[in-house]
């Protein structure tokens, strides 16, 4: 019987396969006394080294394929098998209530994954799936039952799941897996950043699978718009073979754009650039023909990791980047730590809100000790390329201009060192903070670009978390309160004499980009895979006519009548 399912559309594409249901059923021991507490314990440490292999051969297998990156949630996973928190506390309850192995690796890491999942969080909560990855192969070890694995597919599939862990992902044959469906999940879950990175077609969130899905069914994966067909009838068969073959036909054509220039359609230039979050994210931001990075995530050098990055080491990264852009503007932000983005080792004080609390460029200006090593890193590189630095969540004048010292600061001990360093290097911040974007017109005096970080922009002007479910109606991208904001950020510049920029997901949206465009957004920043169709996009369009109707735009009282306006005009 034919069922429909609507998801997160995770990782864009169009897919046609048989289901394959996959699942690591949950085991529940039963709890006995051990007769040899000293024997229970070394079964486990047996069954921890066992694990320790398997996931040592899936970080290097995961490096082989996405990067080292990609590759670091299996360190991660690493650590976890070293964690007092959760090895510890199952050696003493073998040792302290003779408990059998099983039965104690059950009880703490059940405790685990429950209080994470009630954290709120998203990103701590997402951590619930590696401790269930990580204990379940030391269980497998334990009860010599194999740990399911997707490396044994060899016929064209569509995988249909609870979740899947990183190792899962990891392990995908892109040779015949054609895409993937979970239960639950976001776009920020590891297994959808890896579907991107392997621009597999992925939908999350899908909600509980229905038990009459069998295996070997027809599936019918839409991954643009998060709906999934099981079991469909031929006539929807034949229409979806007729979308995938536009589909891929579209993505071969808009291949052929790679190498040209962004240009509208009354010739004005723009920049079209891609985000990053490593240096593996390279090879799509050349093959999609990006003009340049716009923003570089430098926090994910600190991440999945138990130290800080040394100086050389950032110095090293920074350079390749630069180096491989052979020229093009790179913006690198720095440490952007707090919020949703954690460093275990970094010991910071425990927040009731941490998203307006002790994050970012307050932090680094907390611990300068930090930000220094950065700088120095970045003003290294710096000769190697076009290097623009980008500090972010400004809120104020006075820390713009600490941050701005303390670079000067770095920059004098270099050269009074020898060491060369470039003299146009472009220096900026980001507007995240409605304050910031109120106050514009001073800060645009005092730096060479502003880029806007809808993202954050939009949560705090909302007063909404974009994380939230109960409240994920108020992230309205094209509300005109936003849009206001945004303008008055470009007018401001404008005036200042200096160029804007925007990083976050709205400047590849296809709504708002002609509105951008009509404002006088000089820089757009997207994920790789967003390049291309934005620049397809934008060779339609008019920015002097756009000019005009954006105007209008800002001047309606609604995101969906904003919304309604701009697919009329632009036949979105």
């Amino acid at each position: 019987m034919a069922t429909t399912l609507t998801g997160v559309a995770a990782s864009p594409g169009i897919a046609i396969a048989k289901a394959f249901r996959f699942a690591n059923q949950s085991y529940t021991p039963q709890k006995q006394t051990a007769a040899d507490a000293e024997a229970e314990a070394g079964r486990l440490r047996q069954a921890i080294e066992k694990a320790k292999g398997e996931i040592e051969n899936i970080r290097r297998l995961t490096e082989q394929k996405l990067g080292a990156q990609k590759a670091e949630i299996f360190e991660a996973h690493l650590l976890l098998l070293e964690d007092p928190d959760l090895v510890d506390a199952v050696f003493d309850k073998i040792a302290g209530e003779r408990l059998n192995a099983e039965y104690a690796l059950y009880e703490v890491t059940s405790g685990v994954v429950e209080m994470l999942l009630e954290l709120d969080n998203e990103m701590v909560r997402e951590r619930a799936a590696d401790v269930k990855d990580v204990s379940g192969r030391i269980m497998s070890h334990l009860t010599g039952k194999p740990y399911a694995t997707l490396s044994g597919i060899s016929e064209d599939t569509i995988i249909l799941a609870e979740d899947l862990t990183p190792s899962d992902t990891a392990q995908l044959d892109l040779n015949y897996i054609r895409g993937f469906v979970t239960e639950i999940g976001s776009r920020t879950s590891h297994s959808a950043i890896m579907a991107r990175s392997l621009e597999l077609p992925a939908v999350v969130g899908a909600g509980t699978l229905p038990a009459s899905i069998a295996e070997g069914m027809p599936v019918i994966l839409d991954a643009t718009e998060g709906r999934v067909f099981v079991d469909p009838p031929e006539q929807v068969l034949a229409e979806y073979r007729e979308k995938k073959r536009q589909y891929d036909e579209r993505r071969a054509e808009l291949k052929r754009l790679a190498q040209q220039p962004s240009v509208t359609a009354d010739g004005a230039h723009l920049e079209l650039a891609a985000n990053i979050g490593s240096i593996e994210d390279l090879t799509k931001v050349l093959e999609n023909g990006a003009d340049g990075v716009g923003l570089f995530r430098t926090e994910f050098l600190y991440m999945g990791r138990n130290s800080f990055p040394s100086e050389e080491e950032q110095h090293q990264t920074y350079k390749h980047v630069l180096e491989k852009l052979d020229g093009k503007r790179v913006v690198i932000r720095t440490l952007d730590i707090g919020g949703d983005k954690e460093l275990p080792y970094l010991e910071l004080p425990k927040e009731s809100n941490p998203f307006l609390g002790l994050r970012a460029l307050r932090l680094c200006l907390k611990r300068e000790d930090l930000f220094r090593t950065q700088l120095r890193a970045l003003l290294r590189a710096s000769v190697h390329g076009r290097l623009n630095i980008m500090f972010p969540m400004i809120a104020v004048l006075s820390e713009l201009r600490e941050a701005k010292r303390v670079l000067e600061e770095e920059r004098e001990k270099l050269e009074r060192e020898g060491v060369p360093v470039s003299d146009s290097i472009e220096v900026g911040m980001m507007i995240e903070i409605p304050a910031a974007a109120l106050g514009a017109d001073h800060l645009a005096k005092e730096v060479d670009f502003f880029s806007i970080g809808t993202n954050d922009l939009i949560q705090y002007t909302m007063a909404a978390d974009r994380m939230n479910e109960s409240v994920a109606y108020l992230y309205q991208p094209y509300h005109p309160a936003i849009l206001r904001l945004v303008d008055m950020v470009i007018k401001a510049a404008n005036r200042a004499g200096i160029w804007t920029g925007m990083c976050g997901e709205m400047a590849g949206d296809p709504t708002a980009i002609p509105l951008l465009l009509g404002m006088g957004l000089n820089e757009f920043s997207m994920s790789a895979g967003s390049v291309l169709p934005a620049r397809e996009l934008v060779s339609r369009l008019s920015k002097t006519e756009w000019a005009a109707l954006s105007e209008q735009a800002l001047a309606m009282g609604t995101q969906e009548e904003v919304k309604q306006f701009v697919e009329q005009r632009s036949n979105l």
